[in-house]
């Protein structure tokens, strides 16, 4: 992974609107355990209280000598005192109701500031001693956190001890829904989430050196005698549901209530910073409840909006849930989290985990109501959690007594894996009719453009009708469709598109969704610095520009891709590649201006896997030598550029051409070909669709021993077979790109590979019965069959032979059973 931590920024966040935008952020805090949501409705009902800005002047009650903690800082914090001009700017977080946190500028230097809250205080609260002491440890095995840089335990400084850490850019979702952005990317969201907590629960205690971090085993035990204390010392009214939730739960502790993991204590949508563009986790926050202890109890806070009480302001999230919108169910998270961590999806005593937490956030909101009321509350809201102390213990009662299975629902999941977006079924329909009226009726003059210039200088030229084609298809916003940052469609939505255009061999460039420019473009958008997107992305998503991508070698045995040889040297501030590549897709294209090469930058103190990397290369680099083009079963793909065998010779590029950094190749590879796989075979089953549709057309015309074709009962048997087949592989691919969506590339590893060998296998069998239907016009050029046939065979070979997906097939189904029978064990 890239570094997460952003460069200090010299302002402020900009005003917004609470809780139904992502925004940008920093480490803003809230009432610890409390969805922000929540806070914000119930905020909302004071007049002009959504208008007020996310940071603002320090309360007060939180003021502090500035003086003071500028000379600590100067003598304290590296670099703080680089621009002594510029004087020391504080702002305060107002969403903070825990421990107050600070913005702190100085000059272009940004920093966060988090501190005790002053007065009296609850017992065992507010340790910020212990939040710099757990976020040091993950930061230094790179877990997404902010970087610790200083703690204080002067009070004399400002007033209370104190800790600084850096400022994390990103964007934080306030409201569980995630207004804004796409299902697609709400899901992801969403699984980055969970697969971020299930990297959590699965780090070594002993290897972060956090032995005594907690006390160990009996963790729910003390988390109900611990609750129930602070309850009672702050409580201002008697609350009968709270007094039985407690009892309950003292009852009802798990039989293994002897798990150690490290757990967070509020893990939750809005306690994490994500990237500006990405689905990706930047920096997890608020570390004020961690310790110690079982990893459900984190699971089942972060599951709590499932079931929020109504009488709460709050979102109505029923209906959002249960509606199409990219949030998974309750029971799709569990799976995600169970599957990375290995461990079995049925949860014992789920209901219990459930309660506690309600328990606790109702603990917490009669914490937030005491400061209130001792005048220490960081927010003048406060005073709004007397109000919902009552209905979280309800709640947190009513669960006690459900019983939950928390296995995914096999019927449910059958039922919704499949369905396209709103969007993803507008485009599917806009896509068709532009098949129908505009690109197949221009498949004869492109065939007949590449007929006649076959031989000629132009053999490498696309026909003018191209071009216009592209242009209405832009106009109409049938453009770059297989980027879901850009299209806000999901891979299921993108996989059905792709079999459409599958039926034509050019459509997919019409639509700027050809290979190999849309894993080059993936590539860029997922890994690629600033510069390099600013430089070579924008030009291909506009279709500017072509790009190949180089990655086999005559030379070795690619389909083992750690034999790459082509070599990626660093010399000074350039890197030098050496090597010989071919089968290098789009070379021949006139537009083609830039190379991705995956090479080999030698560190043999690594893993073979780590010992690649990607560089871009200008095609017109001095030294790169466009040696011949390669036909497959004798067909050059002229439309698609070709496939080139290509030399590299002493070619010097800036080091700056380096994507992600040294050793990224493989990881790189990875986030390219999941997508691109599914492509691919949703393109064939397409392919599929268009030689069972001439197979049919043949075996009505044609008569042999008296008797039109479809009467003989082995043709009948060869269309009923292909129906078969096509269903079943379209399938296979859209659970591929189902779990893509909900997954991830890593969750979706066994389908990926298992379709790699399933749908071009199919597809060839197809063809062939069609081909064999159609007899000697079948390899004629009166029918595509013999192109469509060649294409498909080489896809058998292309992303990697069959045979290494079949052995990645075989060690993963292992993995599962051995999993499963220790589960059942």
């Amino acid at each position: 992974m890239r570094d997460w931590r952003s460069q200090a920024r010299p302002c402020p966040l900009a005003p917004a609107r609470g809780g139904a935008a992502p925004r940008p952020a920093t480490l803003a805090l809230r009432p610890c355990g409390l969805p922000v949501s929540a806070l914000a409705a119930a905020a909302a009902m004071e007049p002009g209280a959504s208008d007020k800005p996310e940071m603002a002047e320090v309360l007060p009650q939180h003021i502090f000598d500035r003086e003071s903690l500028e000379a600590y800082l100067n003598r304290h914090l590296p670099g703080f005192g680089a621009q002594p001009e510029a004087a020391l700017a504080v702002a305060q977080f107002r969403s903070g109701q825990s421990n107050p946190t600070f913005y702190l500028q100085k000059g272009f230097q940004a920093y966060v500031l988090r501190k005790k809250p002053p007065g009296s205080l609850l017992p065992k609260a507010h340790k910020i001693d212990r939040e710099f002491k757990v976020q040091k440890a993950l930061f230094s095995i790179g877990f997404p956190v902010p970087k610790p840089i200083l703690y204080c335990d002067d009070a004399s400084v400002i007033g209370t001890e104190f800790y600084v850490m850096e400022h994390v850019e990103g964007r934080i979702f306030r409201d569980f829904t995630i207004t804004g952005v796409s299902p697609a990317e709400r899901s992801a969201i969403y699984v980055a989430m969970i697969e971020t907590l299930a990297r959590l629960h699965s780090l070594n205690i002993q290897s972060l050196q956090l032995e005594g971090y907690g006390t160990g085993t009996g963790y729910c035990k003390r988390q109900v005698s611990t609750w129930t204390q602070q309850y009672q010392a702050a409580a201002h009214q008697d609350i009968p549901a709270m007094k039985q939730l407690s009892e309950w739960l003292m009852k009802n502790l798990p039989d293994n209530d002897n798990e150690e993991n490290l757990i967070h204590g509020d893990f939750k949508l809005d306690n994490i910073v994500f990237h500006p563009r990405e689905s990706r986790v930047l920096a997890v926050l608020d570390w004020e409840l961690s310790t110690i202890g079982h990893p459900l109890s984190d699971l089942a806070h972060l599951s709590l909006f499932y079931f929020w009480p109504k009488t709460v302001p709050m979102i109505s999230q029923h209906s959002y849930i249960q509606g199409n919108t990219g949030i998974p169910l309750m029971e799709e998270l569990i799976s995600i989290y169970c599957r990375c961590r290995g461990i079995n999806s049925c949860l014992p005593n789920w209901n219990f985990f459930l309660a506690l937490s309600y328990f606790k956030m109702a603990g917490i909101a009669q914490g937030v109501y005491s400061r209130y009321l001792l005048g220490n509350n960081s927010s003048e809201n406060s005073f709004l959690f007397a109000n919902i102390v009552q209905p979280l213990a309800e709640t947190g009662l009513q669960l006690s007594k459900r019983t939950f299975s928390t296995a995914l629902p096999q019927i449910d999941t059958a039922g919704r894996m499949f369905a396209q977006t709103r969007k993803g079924q507008e485009v599917l329909i806009k896509v068709k009719h532009f098949m129908e009226q505009h690109i197949l009726p221009a498949e004869k003059e492109v065939i007949e453009f590449y007929a006649q210039t076959e031989n000629s200088m132009d053999k490498w030229r696309k026909p003018l009708v191209i071009d216009k084609l592209k242009e209405m298809a832009k106009a109409e916003g049938l453009w770059n469709l297989f980027l879901p940052a850009v299209s806000s469609l999901s891979q299921v939505d993108y996989a059905l598109i792709a079999e459409e255009t599958g039926k034509c061999f050019f459509a997919p460039d019409v639509f700027n969704c050809q290979a190999p420019d849309t894993g080059n473009m993936e590539v860029l958008h997922l890994y690629g610095s600033e510069e390099q997107k600013q430089q070579w992305l924008e030009p291909l998503l506009q279709g500017n520009i072509a790009s190949c991508f180089c990655m086999t070698e005559p030379d070795v045995a690619s389909s083992d891709a750690t034999n790459i040889e082509c070599s990626i040297q660093q010399d000074g501030d350039s890197y030098v590649i050496n090597g010989k590549k071919w089968w290098s897709s789009g070379a021949g294209n006139p537009n083609c201006k830039i190379v991705i090469v995956l090479g080999r930058t030698k560190n043999t103190s690594v893993s073979r896997h780590k010992q690649h990397s990607m560089i871009l290369v200008p095609i017109n680099t001095p030294g790169v030598e466009v040696i011949r083009p390669l036909s497959v079963f004798g067909y050059m793909d002229h439309f698609h550029g070709g496939h080139f065998e290509i030399h590299f010779n002493q070619v010097r590029v800036p080091a700056t051409n380096l994507i992600l950094g040294e050793g990224r190749g493989f990881e790189i590879s990875q986030g390219r070909l999941g997508p691109g796989r599914i492509h691919h075979c949703m393109r064939i089953v397409g392919l599929a669709e268009r030689a069972l549709q001439i197979m049919c057309e043949r075996a009505t015309q044609r008569v042999a021993f008296k008797k039109k074709l479809y009467l003989h009962e082995v043709v009948a048997h060869w269309i009923a077979e292909s129906r078969i087949a096509i269903e079943e592989i379209r399938l296979l691919t859209l659970k591929a790109a189902h779990s893509m969506d909900t997954l991830g590339s890593a969750g979706a590893k066994k389908e990926i590979a298992m379709i790699k060998v399933a749908a071009p296998r199919a597809v060839c069998k197809i063809i062939d019965r069609a081909i064999q239907v159609c007899g000697g016009a079948g390899v004629s050029q009166d029918y595509p069959l013999a192109n469509m046939y060649a294409h498909t065979r080489a896809l058998r070979l292309a992303d990697g032979p069959d045979e290494v997906h079949l052995s990645a097939v075989a060690k993963m189904e292992l993995q599962d059973q051995t999993r499963g029978l220790a589960a059942r064990m």
